[in-house]
């Protein structure tokens, strides 16, 4: 009797868990969003916003044989006075429903991203669908919309191309970060610390660049590449760092994955590239005359990539005053950088953050003004470099010619 009433008891408990998939959802009923992009609205709405939408049959023709010939993705626009609402009015025009658990990348229009941020983050925080690991980019002096609607070659889905992109010229130049809404929401929220976004920008015609023509020609008529770092203070992009300010923002940040380093040498201009390919740098702030002050030590190894002068790699000198004047450019980026960030009041470095860490009750006391103290503090930077290699040669092959 008590090993029927256990079993009973058994499978009563076991119900719940045998119902199956109760909120399954067909392949067919759903538009699977690769990437958003989110800009002011033009007309009586808050917000215009566009969804990139993969073509399942177009993609699976382009890679094992059948399907359709059309574009890999389709785009979609749609208007609201919050995102929730153009999302679903969206439905008016998309007969699937939304789903966002396969999007990678948020396009911010820089016109919306001046007036703010906050509003278009939140939901995207919220909803359990949306996942925040999804990147977020900058459309630089344009709107989101157009980014999201180009075409692109190599990688067939436009979304892949961005993402690779970005991580490309992170590893290689230095000069961008990936940010995804963690990362973003995270600096945000964080005291004394404001965020840095990647800027996309669009080269050429984006009529030409949504057509087959972009994508079937040597030379596409629209390309799209990064370009630069957006400076955000609270909520709202204030600014962009370029060239040299941002790969100094980036040796500030600790981000430095590999760059290149070009300097005049023996009084020849642009005769030495080294390549920096591992990096550690270590900041702390603190106080001198009562005022905040930011020490900032870096160390980096290099490799000789590029010589355009007679160069004996075997002479300690030479090879000490390669390291010196890799450091001398380094530290006069990192300069660059900070009196940049300072002109618009905004500590995208973290310093307001250590000393809130390390000092709160200091903090408590700066923590309303920090704008201003940070726009103010000085610093001091020491770069340390050390040659590693040069190859699979010494000295230049033409050097002994003439000898």
């Amino acid at each position: 009797m008590k090993k029927l009433v256990l079993v009973f008891i058994l499978i009563i408990f076991s119900i719940p868990i045998l119902g199956g998939c109760w909120n399954q959802r067909e392949l067919t009923d759903l538009a699977l969003v690769l990437a958003v992009g989110i800009d002011k609205g033009e007309g009586d709405k808050k917000y215009d916003v566009t969804f990139q939408v993969v073509v399942p049959g177009n993609v699976a023709s382009g890679q094992n044989g059948g399907g359709g010939q059309g574009p890999p993705v389709v785009v979609y626009e749609s208007s609201g006075d919050s995102i929730t609402e153009a999302s679903r009015k969206a439905t008016k025009k998309i007969p699937r429903r939304l789903y966002y658990a396969h999007t990678s990348i948020v396009v911010i229009g820089e016109e919306l991203a001046r007036e703010g941020i906050y509003n278009i983050l939140d939901p995207m925080d919220r909803d359990p669908e949306f996942r925040t690991t999804t990147v977020v980019i900058i459309a630089k002096d344009k709107r989101a919309e157009d980014i999201i609607s180009i075409l692109t070659n190599l990688d067939k889905l436009p979304m892949n191309r961005f993402i690779k992109t970005l991580e490309s010229a992170e590893a290689m130049l230095g000069e961008n970060i990936k940010l995804n809404i963690d990362d973003l929401i995270g600096a945000i929220t964080s005291p004394g610390k404001e965020p840095v976004i990647s800027g996309f920008v669009l080269e050429g015609s984006p009529e030409k660049g949504t057509s087959p023509q972009n994508i079937s020609t040597t030379r596409p008529p629209a390309m799209v590449s990064v370009d630069g770092l957006g400076v955000i203070r609270g909520g709202k992009l204030v600014g962009w760092l370029n060239n040299f300010h941002v790969r100094g923002a980036v040796w500030l940040l600790n981000k430095m994955k590999g760059t290149e380093i070009k300097f005049d040498f023996e009084g020849k201009k642009d005769a030495v590239t080294t390549t920096p390919y591992l990096s550690d740098t270590d900041v702390s702030v603190t106080f001198k005359n009562g005022k905040p002050f930011a020490n900032v030590d870096i160390d980096t190894a290099f490799k000789l990539s590029e010589m355009d002068t007679d160069f004996d790699i075997e002479d300690p000198h030479k090879i000490e005053e390669l390291e010196k004047k890799t450091s001398d450019v380094i530290k006069k980026e990192v300069e660059a950088a900070i009196k940049e960030a300072q002109k618009y009041k905004a500590d995208i470095f973290g310093f307001g953050e250590r000393i809130h860490k390390s000092n709160p009750k200091r903090w408590k006391e700066l923590k309303d003004d920090w704008d201003n103290q940070f726009a103010k503090m000085d610093y001091k930077i020491q770069v340390h470099s050390y040659y590693r290699e040069s190859g699979v040669r010494g000295k230049p092959f033409w050097s002994d010619m003439n000898k």
